[in-house]
């Protein structure tokens, strides 16, 4: 059986409309145009700071103000899960390998607080036997340390991690895993320019995918 693991902006669910509303409301005030959700997609992947950074330069803001605007983004990031959906299929892909026996894990550069106020909205509490978030060490991803650390789960078998962004991409090569790309997620990048192992973009075949990739394993 494998060890999967999971990243969760833009792979198993979409957050980029609660992250747009917190930016616009932050920029609202400062006579700036709001953010699109293209935008807020292509500035999501390297953690928060670097989120509040690219937000500045897109709209010509100092760096100066770079300390208020994380601190007031932070200050409803945690509860920002109104307008978070999952992905389809991604709750019955989750059951359907944890029945055949997998591991399951979650290695992602959102915070903890957020991550798991975000797993309770919906309903993925306590599915993965390991969550490793953007502050549960010095590093982040695409350092490969975060995500070998959310391997370390037990249980033998590959290690496979599945995500959809370049961020994604470049930690598995760096950890030296297989990467299952989901490609109805926030890369910019195409499918063809990004290392990959496999390409899906429907979570009902991510089972099957991953049995067969045990197998070969």
């Amino acid at each position: 059986m494998a060890r999967v693991v999971f990243d969760l902006d833009g792979t198993l669910v979409d957050s980029a409309p609660d992250l747009q509303a917190i930016a616009n409301a932050l920029l609202h005030p400062l006579g700036h145009a709001p953010l699109t959700l293209d935008e807020v997609r292509g500035f999501v992947g390297h953690g928060v700071a670097v989120f509040i950074t690219r937000m500045r330069a897109a709209r010509g803001i100092a760096d100066a103000d770079q300390a208020t605007l994380l601190a007031g983004f932070l200050a409803h990031y945690d509860t920002a899960v109104g307008l978070t959906t999952l992905y389809p299929g991604v709750p019955q892909a989750l059951a359907a390998l944890q029945q055949a026996g997998h591991r399951l894990g979650l290695c992602t550069n959102k915070p903890l607080a957020p991550t798991l106020a975000l797993l309770r909205h919906v309903g993925l509490a306590g599915q993965f036997a390991k969550v490793i978030a953007g502050d549960t060490f010095p590093t982040r991803k695409p350092d490969p340390a975060p995500l070998r650390a959310a391997f370390d789960m037990g249980g033998g078998g590959p290690d496979l991690y599945v995500g959809d962004s370049e961020v994604v991409a470049e930690t598995a090569a760096r950890a030296d895993v297989p990467f299952l790309l989901f490609t109805r997620g926030y890369r910019a990048t195409p499918v063809s320019d990004m290392p990959h192992t496999v390409a899906f973009d429907d979570f009902n075949a991510l089972p099957g995918l991953i049995a067969q990739m045990s197998k070969a394993g």
